[in-house]
């Protein structure tokens, strides 16, 4: 692996282990601060908010000053992680998760822009693998907040930990990003124009992320309150969830040069539709984990095949893949408030069940992920 690459991952992984820490500990949070379903869902409002502000500002900014330079910010970034620890309240809650979903929303577009450049340079298929990556740190994060929860551990220190720990090794990883990739592009818009295909591409990514979200947001909750799980044993869902989207990425690179984007990300989303079917008819531990873990085999490809298909371009890479990010990021926005609010009247299992038909929509748009275009960044 080239130093470029491994610096790269080593942000993407970084970036899903300090961000899916303090998702993993929201049942002790929502427990500390007396929280209900309706109430917690409002607060998550700030989350996406805060990505959703923040990634578009950092589409323009990487157009002008270049990725690297943002990517090298990720320890200043990363250490927002510790902001839902420090919450008192409701109030509180919600600005610390504000706070923590854009520092999320600029290591996010940066890190994906640093990527497509990269993969660029190597002229070899790697934006699926970095996508892995992310699944992978998202899986320690989650294991890590299930044996601190088991171990009685308050989220303020275990989330100190985990700061401190990736904004450590990320500023060392950060030397290793390629110099030329601080330079902006010679050309293009710091805006992305809103082309048919382009809001095409970003539905797809709305309702991928709606659904990731969802199983961020209220797996826990789920197999806590819904499927008798432990305390312990709540984060378990989150974690074969990304357990199995880190392996179907890793393998998503090579299926998709063979089977195509179509049939990749119409198989995955329907899959995933399954899976979480699966999580919820059963409503048992078991079960429901391996429902989950289905899910996010399934899953695993759909995001990065959007972002993918956006960013081909190098002129207008930094501004599109945060237009979709953007618009993917609005399912993160409206998912865990209106998933909150419906489960007030029709229950978190049926609340969540909704998510299926937004994953069948994205098998229907899928025909957009393979276009001659998209496949043009390599020779």
């Amino acid at each position: 692996m080239s130093r470029a690459r491994a610096a790269v991952t080593t942000v993407f992984f970084l970036n899903g282990m300090v961000f899916v820490s303090w998702y993993s500990r929201l049942p002790s949070i929502q427990d500390k601060l007396d929280l209900g379903t309706g109430a917690l869902g409002l607060v998550l409002f700030g989350a996406p908010l805060g990505m959703l502000v923040a990634q578009p500002l950092t589409g323009a900014l990487a157009a002008t000053v270049g990725s690297r330079r943002i990517v090298t910010a990720a320890p200043l970034l990363l250490a927002a992680g510790i902001a839902p620890a420090l919450a008192v309240d409701g109030p509180t809650l919600a600005l610390a998760t504000l706070t923590v979903g854009a520092a999320n929303g600029a290591l996010d577009v940066s890190m994906n822009v640093e990527g497509l450049a990269v993969e660029r340079a190597g002229a070899k298929r790697i934006f699926n693998s970095l996508h892995a990556a992310f699944s992978f740190g998202a899986l320690t994060g989650a294991a890590l907040g299930g044996l601190a929860a088991a171990a009685d551990l308050e989220p303020l220190p275990h989330l100190a930990i985990v700061v401190a720990l990736g904004a450590a090794v990320a500023g060392v990883a950060a030397l290793g990003l390629p110099a030329a990739e601080a330079e902006p592009p010679a050309r293009g818009p710091r805006f992305a124009r809103p082309s048919r295909r382009l809001v095409a591409l970003g539905a797809i990514a709305f309702c991928a992320l709606l659904a990731e979200g969802a199983v961020f947001d209220w797996s826990g909750i789920f197999m806590r309150r819904e499927a008798g799980a432990t305390l312990g044993l709540a984060p378990a869902g989150l974690a074969a969830f990304n357990l199995a989207m880190g392996f179907g990425r890793l393998t998503a690179d090579g299926l998709a040069e063979r089977a195509g984007s179509v049939r990749l990300g119409r198989a995955g989303a329907l899959t995933a539709a399954a899976g979480l079917g699966v999580a919820l008819l059963l409503a048992n531990p078991a079960g429901s984990i391996a429902g989950f873990a289905v899910m996010g085999c399934g899953l695993a490809a759909v995001f990065p095949l959007a972002l993918r298909a956006a960013g081909y371009d190098p002129d207008i890479s930094g501004p599109a893949v945060a237009a979709v990010s953007s618009v993917g990021y609005t399912g993160l926005l409206t998912g865990p408030p209106v998933i909150g609010l419906l489960a007030e009247a029709l229950g978190l299992r049926g609340a969540l069940a909704c998510v299926c038909g937004l994953l069948a929509l994205a098998g229907l748009l899928a025909g957009q992920l393979s276009t001659q275009r998209a496949e043009s960044i390599l020779p």
